[in-house]
């Protein structure tokens, strides 16, 4: 134990490694399934954003063999936390080939990230016309934008009923979202700040595509049987009353457009509100 201490003191000081450009340190990193994680990281003090909305964030890139630099690989994540949240949270998908994900999944408490304070993106309440009751559609890690919104109180300042239905192959890429809603019922802060109780607006809609669970198949399937408002005890949806938001995968979304459109609801913009908006940056 002498000579270790001996060595390490007599050692030259490592010298401190560059900071990477718009660098923000992890503080928290919790994996769901060997394809899902998510990860807590310190917010920039001038960041101001929408709950909804997301921000471009990476890792730099492995040094080019000729040149010897470095380049910056980034990614559309939507911000999982909400607006008022000191830190920053995200979920994400690893992919062991994607540029990014193969390297990000790896992250630990201390690490730093890339993240450009710059948020953007349509799912955000401007995008929406005032109605009753509003619909988040998410498939996988679509879900994110949604664990941004289930947390902001205007959510519950101007809708009646929040339902929330979210779509994955498997039972345990569920979690997630299953822990988030339960854990509002015990959130004192958010409890005190939108109401006591705020989370009984809350009907959660949890279907697997693959693995046996309580409720199976697509949910484009389930609407277009009415399964989903029979077992939710809600009409179907219409314009007056339902306005949507919808973010997954790209056939997803497509088949979920359609159908919103077949029930009489238009898309909305932060330029021009309607009754649903869909996020198109999110690949799955």
């Amino acid at each position: 134990m002498t000579e270790m201490t001996t060595v390490t003191e007599a050692a030259a000081p490592a010298p401190k490694l560059p900071t990477l450009p718009d660098a923000q340190t992890v503080t928290e990193v919790k994996h769901w399934t060997d394809r899902l994680f998510s990860f807590r990281c310190t917010r920039p003090a001038s960041l101001r954003f929408r709950s909804g909305e997301f921000v471009m964030i990476g890792l730099m890139g492995d040094p080019d063999p000729k040149t010897g630099k470095q380049k910056p690989l980034l990614r559309a994540y939507s911000i999982a936390s909400p607006s008022w949240d000191e830190e920053l949270e995200f979920y994400s998908i690893k992919v062991p080939d994607g540029p990014l994900t193969s390297k990000l999944q790896h992250i630990q408490v201390g690490d730093e990230i890339i993240l450009r304070p710059k948020p953007v993106g349509t799912l955000v309440h401007d995008a929406l016309l005032p109605g009753k009751r509003i619909w988040f559609f998410a498939t996988g890690t679509g879900f994110a934008p949604f664990a941004s919104l289930l947390r902001e109180p205007q959510t519950y300042e101007d809708y009646d009923e929040v339902i929330i239905t979210h779509t994955c192959r498997e039972v345990g890429e569920l979690q997630y979202s299953h822990d988030l809603i339960e854990s509002l019922k015990h959130d004192e802060l958010l409890n005190e700040l939108i109401g006591e109780g705020f989370w009984k607006k809350i009907k959660y809609y949890p279907t697997t595509t693959r693995e046996e669970s309580p409720k199976m198949g697509r949910i484009t399937d389930l609407m277009r049987s009415g399964k989903v408002f029979e077992d939710l005890g809600v009409p179907p949806i219409n314009p007056q009353d339902d306005r949507a938001m919808v973010c997954g995968n790209l056939a997803f979304n497509l088949d979920i457009k359609d159908l919103l459109e077949s029930y009489g609801l238009e898309e909305g913009a932060n330029s021009k509100p309607a009754q649903y908006v869909v996020e198109k940056a999110f690949l799955d």
